[in-house]
């Protein structure tokens, strides 16, 4: 196909396809491109030749901010989990000659499965859901029973002090972005330093580890890749474990939580089930307590009431705003039901 039929994609796809058969072998014919939707904010699309399927995950054009749409980062924490047991798709190329597609991107294999942006799992069994569900908290406590520095990572983050850095940036973007004022998130922004736990455990966190980033065998109840590693740092892993968790606190239409489904029906376990199934599997010994909940909570809380702050800002749909408004004091008051 020729590059005008892809201008839309915002770059020449024969000088992609040119730098895709000269680093990668064997690829043969032209390559087809599909975009794949779902909100990323790195542009993703899936990129089919005769004989092999890849995935090319790049930056948004134009100016970025230093640390935003690291895809670089993705690639690199890809690259050095493959020899692990966390199933991650194999990365195959990372170009940062933005001469190529205009920004830096990365190329990976195609990985064949499911996933489920609903934590329902709808189309599949009782018994299968529950051995999904157990799949996601043995894959969560392989990655974190990963040798960070072992598997060349010593720099991927500021080991330590993780809680207490997170507390401030998160309250500090609070009094940035709010549009309101809330009495939940005073307590907890007066609550949460002073219950930090006493551990310092660093781990290589993911930073969005739910069932959305998740896929599936075809037909198997197995994890057979982690996806979307953009927010991945050294980081606590009880944050990962209760971001997960806060699933089973907030409703359908709150960010598509499980709370209030008849969970023993659906085949899905209780939170405190699944949170026992990853502490089983994990080697670091610590118990997610009311704190890591409230943390993670609080976070959500603070990101809806800035997606808020940015509607309005940006004079769009007051509709829109005032429900992710909405689920920012929704957030600030389930967190607060943990201290």
């Amino acid at each position: 196909m020729s590059g005008s039929q892809f201008s839309a994609y915002g770059f020449d796809v024969g000088d992609l396809d040119a730098h895709l058969k000269a680093h990668i072998g064997g690829l043969e014919g032209a390559p087809q491109l599909q975009p794949i939707s779902g909100g990323q904010s790195n542009p993703t699309f899936f990129v089919t030749y005769a004989n092999r399927a890849l995935v090319l995950r790049k930056q948004p054009p134009g100016e970025l901010l230093p640390s935003a749409h690291a895809v670089d980062r993705e690639f690199r924490i890809m690259r050095a989990l493959a020899d692990t047991p966390v199933p991650v798709p194999p990365a195959l190329l990372l170009c940062e000659d933005k001469s190529i597609i205009g920004t830096l991107f990365y190329v990976m294999d195609k990985v064949e499965g499911r996933v489920f942006h609903d934590c329902t799992l709808p189309g599949v069994s009782p018994a299968e859901r529950g051995a999904m569900y157990a799949a996601m908290a043995q894959t969560l406590a392989a990655l974190h029973n990963v040798d960070f520095a072992a598997a060349g990572l010593a720099d991927f983050g500021r080991p330590g002090n993780y809680f207490g850095r997170q507390i401030t940036r998160w309250t500090r973007q609070w009094e940035l972005s709010k549009t309101r004022e809330d009495t939940n998130i005073d307590r907890l922004v007066a609550w949460l330093p002073a219950h930090v736990p006493a551990d310092d455990t660093t781990r290589i966190a993911h930073g969005d580890y739910r069932m959305g980033n998740l896929m599936f065998h075809p037909t198997r109840p197995e994890v057979v890749a982690v996806l979307d590693w953009e927010l991945s740092t050294l980081g606590h892993p009880l944050a990962d474990l209760a971001h997960c968790a806060m699933a089973w606190v907030s409703r359908p239409e709150e960010y598509g939580g499980i709370a209030g489904l008849d969970l023993d029906a659906l085949g899905i376990p209780s939170r405190a089930d699944f949170v026992a199934q990853y502490e089983a599997a994990a080697t670091h010994g610590l118990t997610l307590t009311n704190f890591h909940m409230a943390f993670a909570l609080f976070r959500w809380a603070v990101i809806f009431e800035g997606i808020a702050a940015r509607a309005k800002a940006g004079n769009a749909a007051a509709e829109g705003a005032a429900e992710t408004g909405a689920l920012a004091a929704a957030f600030a008051r389930r967190a607060a039901e943990f201290t």
